[in-house]
């Protein structure tokens, strides 16, 4: 697996498990603001520390926005990105 599969496995996996267990927690808890806001916080947290090496933790579209308005994203990492944040969402 080369640098590029890697990271946006990694975003892949990262929204996957932010959805899962942030919407997740929503469902289970009957909407329990407090409960569904650490789920997402200790999500984002977890996976900070687990992909951020790989792929920069974006996990979300909005960042990976940001980052290429910013310029310290390109276009076709941008495409990337995107593409697995959405598969990811999806399956989780």
């Amino acid at each position: 697996m080369n640098v590029f599969q890697k990271k946006y496995f990694a975003e892949l996996l990262g929204t996957m498990l932010l959805v899962f267990l942030g919407c997740g927690t929503a469902l289970f808890t009957n909407v329990d603001i407090v409960a569904t806001a650490f789920a997402f916080g200790l999500s984002v947290v977890a996976m900070a520390y687990t992909i951020g090496n790989f792929s920069g933790c974006h996990i979300n579209p909005a960042v990976s926005i940001a980052m290429l308005v910013s310029k310290k994203l390109g276009i076709a990492d941008f495409i990337g990105y995107i593409v697995a944040q959405f598969a990811g969402a999806i399956a989780g």
